[in-house]
């Protein structure tokens, strides 16, 4: 197999990579992620992952699928994990290939802690998250001067798929001028509610950003107040970034996909 890394690490047998397949847009994914792909007997893939980058593995190899959606019947993490167990005892180089990245409100954690626990070999390979990318191909830049000088990255719901009920929404609110919400679509009552009782305007701008870095991409411009009412217009559905501040503005300007 031809690489485009000069000196790759060795994928062993009875090993399991852990790889961010980045927010979907196949010339989004690292040379290393790639290279695992093309590696791989395995890949056990989540739902956010696209064809046109599970088209890079070699016909032989094995594609498991183990996504999760909210709302529908969908594999148990702990099944998940099992499996990757199970693959590498049987000296299979697998690649856990998670859209976005690994760590960025995934369960790339607990995949790696049960790895360590069964003393299989791992590797992480990051992946360029939606909340980056994702904005980036909006034309929404995540920091600007004069705007903003942080960013804040919040779940919209948690491991029971319920609004988090362990964030301080004033302190969120009060010290962050930029929002980006992750799976926070079924939500957004919610979050809205909650966002404007700390304070935040109604008509603060927001963007709600679908099929990130797709081609199908869609982007929705409105405000808080009629973010709700403008999701359903447009017929958007998770999975979909939210973001709120200053920085949506930049769209106007900067919107070159």
């Amino acid at each position: 197999m031809k690489t485009l890394l000069k000196n790759p690490p060795e994928f062993k047998l009875g090993s399991v990579w852990i790889a961010g397949a980045g927010p979907g847009d196949p010339g989004l994914l690292s040379l290393l992620a790639l290279y695992g792909i093309q590696s791989a007997d395995v890949i056990v893939y989540d739902a956010l992952v696209s064809e046109d980058i599970l088209n890079f593995a070699d016909t032989s190899v094995i594609l498991e699928f183990a996504g999760k959606r909210g709302g529908r019947p969908s594999p148990k993490q702990r099944d998940i994990t099992d499996r990757l167990v199970e693959l590498a005892k049987q000296d299979k180089r697998v690649l856990r290939l998670k859209g976005g990245d690994p760590f960025m409100f995934g369960r790339g954690t607990e995949e790696c802690m049960r790895l360590v626990s069964e003393q299989i070999p791992y590797r992480i390979i990051p992946g360029i998250s939606s909340g980056v990318g994702g904005l980036a191909y909006a034309g929404i830049p995540m920091t600007t001067r004069g705007t903003n000088s942080a960013v804040t990255f919040v779940t919209g719901h948690n491991a029971s798929g319920v609004v988090p009920d362990d964030i301080d929404w004033k302190a969120l609110s009060d010290g962050s001028p930029a929002l980006i919400f992750f799976m926070g679509m079924s939500h957004i009552d919610r979050i809205v509610e909650k966002l404007k009782a700390s304070g935040r305007p109604s008509s603060e701008p927001v963007a709600v950003i679908y099929k990130a870095t797709m081609r199908d991409q869609k982007v929705v411009i409105t405000t808080l107040d009629n973010c709700s009412k403008d999701i359903v217009s447009a017929g958007l559905r998770p999975p979909a970034l939210i973001v709120i501040g200053e920085i949506v503005n930049f769209r106007n300007k900067l919107d070159w996909f």
